[in-house]
């Protein structure tokens, strides 16, 4: 094991200081429509290449999608929104976010299953960009790598296919989409064959055993730039239930003020309080034993199997209590590097935990 101290490994960048170097190793103004700068402050700003900033543009994505007429109602201010808690209209509105801003014609997913926040998914997928740019694509000009000689890896793609989409889009990557639910991937494979466009850029792939997270999916002529991945993060369905209660009540607290943000609101119309949860989601979306903590600590012990086959491993963190064990874990993995991507959308603050075993250094 390496003797240097934590710090030595770790970079914890915030989102208006991302374009800092490393410390450990090597090596813009956000425009928010219809708010204040004290608005956007406070409610979090979005990364500057995100499309989805301030509010929804009803007329632009209806074009895109005429369907979503029938779900636009007007808020006391007589501006066009939707209900936010009808999740049938919030599954349409993402249906015209994906249309207008990323080509989408074809998209759905089966009743019950994750309705993903479209602007907060893009944020992850734009600092990863950055990330790659800063690092193992350097370049003058700081643009991050663009085209199919980019492959990443999503693990736990569920049935949106909601990264792969974003990122083959916004980037031209191609991606490899894995899931533990038969369901789940059957629907993002069909999503991909739907649209010419997703066709030749993203696989889905069922990972045969739930246990695991990389085996069966990383092959051993396989090598991919980044891993990307949403992990479930509660340990039970009562520990659902309660987030979501809380976050229903701090999301009333702020209804109408920012319409990106306001798609968090969603929840399944169900009498079943199980599956009456925000954006609706699976067992295997949404839980796991142990939690996030015992998710995120297995996939960064098999990462260590993968290390030449990955460039960067990444991983959301929803718990912020989860980041320190786990950057312990991980200077014990004896891994190169380590990053903390702190991001802010809307009421919510998360981050991105990235980690490589090798740099450029080691070439």
């Amino acid at each position: 094991m390496k003797s240097a101290k934590l710090d030595d490994y770790i970079q914890t960048s915030k989102p208006d200081t991302m374009t800092s170097k490393p410390m450990n190793r090597r090596p813009t103004t956000n425009n928010h429509r219809n708010r204040s700068p004290e608005t956007a402050k406070k409610l979090g700003q979005l990364h500057p290449r995100n499309p989805h900033q301030g509010r929804y543009d009803f007329a632009v994505l209806t074009r895109a999608l005429p369907e979503l007429a029938d779900h636009t109602i007007t808020n006391p201010n007589g501006e066009p929104t939707i209900n936010f808690s009808d999740h049938q209209a919030v599954r349409v509105l993402n249906k015209a976010l994906l249309a207008n801003y990323y080509g989408v014609k074809f998209w759905d997913i089966p009743e019950g299953y994750l309705c993903p926040p479209i602007p907060g998914r893009a944020d992850y997928i734009h600092y990863i960009a950055e990330l790659l740019a800063q690092t193992t694509h350097i370049n003058d000009d700081n643009i991050p790598p663009m085209g199919k000689e980019i492959h990443a890896l999503d693990i736990g793609t569920g049935a949106s296919a909601i990264y792969p989409i974003i990122g083959s889009q916004s980037y031209g990557w191609r991606f490899t989409a894995s899931d533990i639910d038969p369901i789940s991937v059957n629907t993002a494979a069909l999503i991909c064959e739907a649209n010419p466009k997703l066709k030749s850029a993203v696989k889905v792939k069922l990972q045969p055993e739930p246990k695991v997270i990389f085996k069966n999916i990383i092959g051993r002529q396989d090598y991919f730039d980044v891993v990307v991945c949403n992990p479930p993060f509660h340990a039970s369905l009562e520990e659902a239930m309660e987030a979501n209660s809380r976050k229903q009540h701090n999301l009333q607290r702020h209804r109408g003020k920012n319409e990106s943000e306001q798609i968090s609101r969603s929840s399944t119309k169900s009498g079943n309080a199980a599956q009456n949860l925000n954006f609706g989601g699976q067992h295997k979306e949404l839980w796991s034993e142990g939690g996030e903590i015992t998710f995120l600590t297995k996939m960064a012990k098999e990462s260590q199997s993968f290390a030449e086959h990955v460039g960067w491993f990444t991983t959301l963190v929803s718990k912020s209590e989860n980041v320190k064990p786990l950057q312990l874990l991980l200077k014990q993995l004896d891994v190169a590097q380590m990053r903390i991507i702190e991001m802010s959308q809307g009421q919510k603050n998360t981050r991105i935990l990235a980690w490589r075993f090798h740099t450029e250094e080691d070439a």
